[in-house]
């Protein structure tokens, strides 16, 4: 037998998909006929038709009656659904319909337009209040206002995501999985929460953003992102003559969309590029020919300061034994440490030295190319050029990169993108 609910939902889906094929067929209808009236269309004075003012304006009037009756009762519904009360929603519905077809649109568009209203006052009282007390428009009265609140979320959200984010229903609300259940977290205020995201990884708030819709668009908070930004791009990350507010800038002020578009060489993590060759060995018979397959592994971990460390290391080392111990503290064979920047694409490393034989002739240098490949974001280094730089004359001379291949990033729990 199906629940009471399950059925109250059906009907109330095929109620909402009927709506909508009856709502294109009218809205093609009136396309097709431009002197029909259509209640989406925009008003038009009416001085502009031959005809009574007066006849005009009041068919107006009534018809804008019928359409605030519609959209009050569509507001009912909503919020008799929201509450769970099924039977009461399909009949507000219905009722809002009969009055006024375009009452969704309508609704859609009265609440865009309240939303930008409160951000444009908001945005009025900020500028009053770092204008100074001493701002006061001509003839009016100064009038001592306490200093404005900071709404949260504070979303600065461009693309496709500010489509998908735009068509979310109002209000938002974490909805435990059990009705019954008490929602801890509805009781939060949305502050508490971005400050509480405000700790985590990019990796942990995505996460949680995929909790919910409320989820989602608290996890946009512009705050949240500004400090990943902030605390990344930076030199060498960026060039010295960059600044950071003309990036942010050509990314529409969306601090998300360019800790996700904007190169950047990962820290949080290890860059490895294993490495094979194989060897003709000796054997004592003549028909018989040995041939070793011989892996080595290059390691390049990156500093916010500019440092980066690589090693070479045989097969002998594992990779998990190496990660722990990749510091510049360590001292062993094929172990460098030196400097790294950003241009673009393109990774420089250079001032590669041995730190047990600072005295020595020579130090090396490579180029990279940084990529996207094929999950995760600018998780690939690409071989360009390797050199070695006589100390002495400064004469480079190109190592061979037969052997050579990409490095690929891997995330170090214990690595901190922000150290």
């Amino acid at each position: 037998m199906v629940p009471v609910e399950e059925r109250e939902s059906d009907e109330l889906r095929l109620f909402r998909e009927n709506w909508k094929k009856e709502v294109q067929e009218k809205e093609k209808l009136q396309q097709s006929r431009p002197d029909s009236f259509s209640a989406a269309a925009p008003y038009v004075p009416v001085q502009a038709f031959a005809g009574s003012p007066v006849a005009d304006s009041s068919h107006h009037s009534s018809a804008q009656r019928s359409r605030d009756g519609a959209l009050e009762v569509y507001n009912q519904a909503v919020g008799c659904e929201q509450a769970g009360e099924l039977d009461e929603a399909l009949r507000l519905y219905r009722h809002a319909f009969r009055m006024d077809a375009s009452c969704r649109q309508g609704m859609a568009a009265r609440t865009l337009e309240a939303a930008t209203t409160e951000e444009n006052a908001g945005n009025k009282a900020t500028s009053l209040a770092s204008s100074g007390s001493d701002a006061v428009a001509p003839g009016s009265a100064q009038v001592n206002t306490p200093p404005s609140v900071p709404r949260h979320p504070e979303r600065h959200v461009s693309g496709l995501l500010a489509r998908v984010v735009a068509d979310f229903p109002v209000p938002l609300s974490f909805e435990p999985e059990d009705e019954k259940a008490p929602s801890t977290l509805q009781r939060l205020p949305d502050e508490i929460v971005v400050h509480i995201l405000s700790y985590l990884g990019t990796g942990a708030v995505e996460r949680f953003a995929c909790v919910s819709r409320k989820a989602r668009v608290i996890t946009l908070d512009a705050t949240i992102w500004r400090s990943f930004v902030e605390t990344i791009y930076k030199p060498p990350q960026i060039s010295p003559n960059e600044v950071l507010d003309d990036i942010v800038d050509k990314h529409s002020s969306d601090y998300r969309r360019v800790y996700i578009e904007r190169p950047r060489v990962r820290l949080d993590g290890v860059y490895i590029a294993v490495c094979h060759y194989i060897r003709q060995g000796l054997s004592e018979n003549a028909w018989v020919n040995i041939s070793h397959l011989i892996t080595y592994h290059r390691y390049l971990r990156f500093y916010p300061n500019g440092q980066v460390i690589s090693l070479l290391a045989n097969e002998e080392h594992e990779p998990q034994d190496i990660i722990t111990m990749l510091r510049p503290t360590l001292r062993m064979k094929g172990f460098y440490i030196g400097t790294w920047k950003l241009s673009g694409l393109t990774v420089r490393v250079s001032d590669l030295v041995d730190p047990s034989n600072p005295t020595g002739r020579y130090s090396f240098q490579m180029t990279l190319t940084l990529r996207s490949r094929p999950l995760g974001r600018w998780n690939k280094l690409e071989f360009h050029e390797y050199e070695s730089i006589n100390l002495e004359d400064g004469e480079a001379t190109a190592l061979g990169l037969k052997n050579e291949r990409p490095f690929w990033f891997s995330k170090v729990r214990s690595y901190s993108s922000r150290q």
